[in-house]
């Protein structure tokens, strides 16, 4: 059998790389690992950390495709974050004028759990521990 120890990171490309790196890093708290510039390719790498923990590498390239997040389309649903308490995560992200969906219990784990959009309309979800 295959032997996977965890998930190892992330990959996000963005079609505003400024506004994407700040909203990562100064909305969602992620810190900056290293950041290059690949001439080469015309793209900007931002390797990003959660907890120390290398976890998203946000890419910039030329006219990249939009997403399709609406209706949802087959692939990668969406990235989630798990948080203390989702009325505090929803009132700072509300304060940074971020649409914030409304809170949902999980059916399962009667957890506690909402949505929000990147830049990009990437869907990202805050699941209360």
């Amino acid at each position: 059998m295959l032997q996977i120890n965890k998930i190892h990171h992330i990959a996000i490309i963005c079609s505003d790389y400024q506004e994407s790196k700040v909203f990562y890093t100064d909305i969602l708290g992620l810190t900056i690992i290293r950041e290059i510039y690949r001439e080469d390719r015309q793209s900007f790498k931002l390797d990003l950390a959660l907890n120390g923990v290398y976890t998203i590498e946000l890419f910039s390239f030329l006219n990249p495709p939009q997403r399709t997040s609406r209706p949802e389309a087959r692939g990668l649903r969406h990235l989630a974050f798990e948080v203390n308490g989702i009325e505090k995560t929803v009132a700072f992200l509300s304060s940074k004028n971020i649409i914030v969906e409304s809170i949902r219990t999980d059916e399962t784990t009667q957890k506690r759990f909402t949505f929000i959009a990147d830049p990009d309309g990437l869907p990202i979800e805050f699941y209360e521990k």
